[in-house]
């Protein structure tokens, strides 16, 4: 018998991995309380009805919905369930007083999407073999397979199930009514226990399951439990009415739960309006002509010397063929001219293609390779580093440019009119990706999405006129779209950092200082430099955290430094940041927030249902910052890129 126990344990997973309310403690403590449920006659007589026509036990229905239910909130595939067994395999001892109960491990496998009938079957199959093998005493067992042992959980189960279908023995004393009242101590032994028991009628038809779940209240509140069991009736009454019908098409959600996951939770329509960034920005340098728009190193460009300046660029751009849906380069160093460039580009309907000076030559002819622009924006200085390619040169501070601008001093910064104003779907950036899954990409990001990002910003994270942000992101990184934009459609002033100041905290600083800066985004790599450094000179700041996973310990520290803190997230693939989370006040790990405008997030499985809340899911992201795709690259667009389901 230990053959075949020790065969049919290979590889146990350790645990089951489900969701809790609190984390397990590294130590069990037992501590525990219990829940009493009841399942309905109905339901009951379903039941009954199919374990007859498979040739199964009722406990055997009941493990096969509870070994499906524990998958669907994320157990695995590979469920082990405790359960107790009489131990009375020898007819002699049927009248003989003693405790002869051992414990079996069974052990279900729910891949591929089994039916029900089917997950039925193999329960069966298992069970029997298990029953037929069961003289090895547990404890025997664990000893001999030795599995890897912690304090913090029972080994080989932490989830047992008994069902009781003998009768109960009936107690009478003369003059007496007497209940049977089971006893209750709050322990736990297991995760969850669930004890119950058949109930017949007086001609012994079903009449319903009651019983109890013990539980480990270190883990679980009382409500996650009933809601567990709730799941559990909703999967054994669609599987009942259904048995042929695949596991994972049976939804475990309550109509209240979908209402609340998909409306309440992802009510985030908000109007933007259909003037894109570039005519925004001419409106905010119409409305502030004035105002400082741009500070880079002793340079400032006011919002009417910004915009003419773009304005100017734009019209050279199109007469060397820029235009929508074509791909212009932009190689230029952290000046003042880079701004230039970027608004020049989009004013033209094209789509610009940042490329950072400073990063891998084979990088950089990697990707003008893959996107081949149409042109290529450089400076003197830059223009050497970049790899040579098909698509034609402009360099900005060339005699030929120089001349440009001198013969336009005095050029009509609002006249637009040789200028190809974009549609919503035109392309209006290409971002590579990091290439550390692979290859890197070029997302291809519309106008429509960026305009949608930047209104959604300006809830989430407001600036008011006259207010200072400080750009540290190199442009090949899709959240400097942030720094550079937000401001300027805000009345704001973008403080464009050196690329030589940002790996030093000092020089960091001192522009904060120097600048009156009163926002700034970074990863949590560049806050915890700078906290590091000389948390004092960033109190006040209004902080934006991003592109990373953000520490608790340094949350913590932010949090004591200011009183307007937001972590942000997003791939690149749906315009730099889907969720925000205003953290002032709060406490603990920092959550990556809720959807921003238009924007709906869901938690899906693999098969793109609705997990319930609490279950380990992974993340899509739909609404109107979805990028277009993949440049160049349908397949894998098609594949990334699906329908939304909802």
């Amino acid at each position: 018998q230990i053959t075949y126990w020790t065969r049919q344990l290979a590889d146990l997973p350790d645990h089951l991995d489900l969701p809790t309310d609190r984390p397990r403690p590294t130590i069990t403590t037992y501590r525990g309380d219990y829940l009493t449920v009841d399942i309905d006659p109905t339901l009951h007589q379903h039941l009954t009805d199919l374990a007859r026509t498979t040739g199964a036990s009722l406990f055997m229905v009941l493990q096969a919905g509870l070994a499906a239910l524990l998958t669907r909130l994320g157990a695995g595939h590979d469920i082990p369930l405790g359960s107790p067994i009489a131990g009375r395999t020898d007819h002699n001892l049927d009248h003989l007083i003693g405790f002869f109960v051992n414990t079996l491990v069974l052990r279900t496998h729910t891949h591929d999407n089994p039916t029900f009938t089917q997950l039925i079957n193999q329960v069966r199959d298992t069970s029997l073999h298990a029953y037929a093998h069961q003289d090895v005493p547990f404890e025997y067992l664990v000893e001999h397979l030795n599995p890897t042992r912690t304090l913090s959980h029972h080994p080989l189960f932490q989830i047992m199930l008994a069902l009781q279908n003998a009768p109960e023995a009936t107690f009478q004393l003369p003059g007496l009514h007497i209940d049977i009242t089971p006893g209750r101590t709050h322990t736990a032994k297991f995760d969850l226990f669930f004890s119950l028991a058949e109930q017949r009628g007086p001609h012994g038809e079903p009449h319903g399951i009651t019983g109890a779940i013990e539980y480990s209240s270190d883990l679980y509140d009382p409500h996650t439990v009933q809601t567990l069991f709730d799941r559990w009736v909703r999967l054994l009454q669609a599987a009942a009415t259904a048995p042929d019908r695949p596991l994972g098409t049976i939804d475990i959600l309550t109509p209240e739960e979908h209402r609340r996951l998909l409306d309440t939770w992802l009510d985030t329509g908000t109007e933007v309006g259909t003037e894109l960034l570039p005519a925004r920005f001419a409106a905010q340098a119409r409305a502030t002509p004035d105002a400082v728009a741009l500070i880079a190193g002793d340079s400032e460009l006011t919002y009417a010397e910004l915009n003419r300046r773009s304005e100017l660029l734009a019209r050279t751009l199109l007469s060397r063929g820029a235009g929508p849906d074509r791909v212009v380069a932009v190689a230029l160093p952290r000046s003042a001219e880079l701004v230039v460039a970027l608004l020049a580009v989009l004013k033209t309907g094209a789509a610009y293609l940042p490329l950072d000076p400073d990063h891998p030559a084979g990088r950089i002819a990697y990707v003008l390779e893959d996107a081949r622009p149409a042109l290529l924006l450089t400076t003197l200085a830059t223009d050497a580093r970049i790899p040579g390619g098909a698509a034609e040169r402009l360099v900005l501070d060339s005699a030929e440019m120089r001349e440009l601008w001198a013969g336009h001093p005095d050029g009509d910064p609002w006249d637009a009119g040789v200028t190809a104003p974009p549609r919503a779907a035109d392309a209006a950036y290409v971002i590579y990706t990091s290439g550390s899954t692979g290859r890197p990409k070029g997302v291809v990001v519309p106008h429509g999405a960026l305009l949608n990002f930047l209104e959604a910003m300006r809830q989430e994270v407001p600036l008011r006129p006259g207010e200072r942000l400080l750009a540290v992101t190199t442009v090949a990184f899709d959240i400097a779209a942030l720094e550079l934009y937000h401001p300027l459609l805000s009345g704001a002033a973008v403080v464009l950092a050196p690329k030589e100041a940002v790996p030093q905290p000092s020089a960091v600083l001192a522009l904060i200082a120097r600048h009156g800066v009163t926002v700034m985004q970074g990863t949590p790599s560049l806050w915890q430099l700078l906290v590091s450094h000389e948390p004092e000179a960033l109190r006040g700041l209004r902080m934006l955290v991003g592109g990373e996973a953000l520490p608790t310990a340094l949350a913590e520290s932010l949090r004591e430094l200011t009183d307007d803190l937001t972590n942000l997230y997003g791939p690149t693939e749906t315009t730099i940041w889907s969720t925000a989370a205003d953290l002032a006040g709060g406490r603990g790990a920092p959550p990556i927030g809720r959807p921003i405008a238009n924007t709906r997030v869901y938690v899906l499985d693999g098969a793109l249902r609705s997990v319930p809340p609490g279950v380990v899911g992974e993340l899509y992201i739909g609404g109107a910052g979805v990028a277009r795709g993949y440049l160049g690259r349908p397949g894998l667009t098609a594949e990334r890129f699906v329908a939304d389901p909802y």
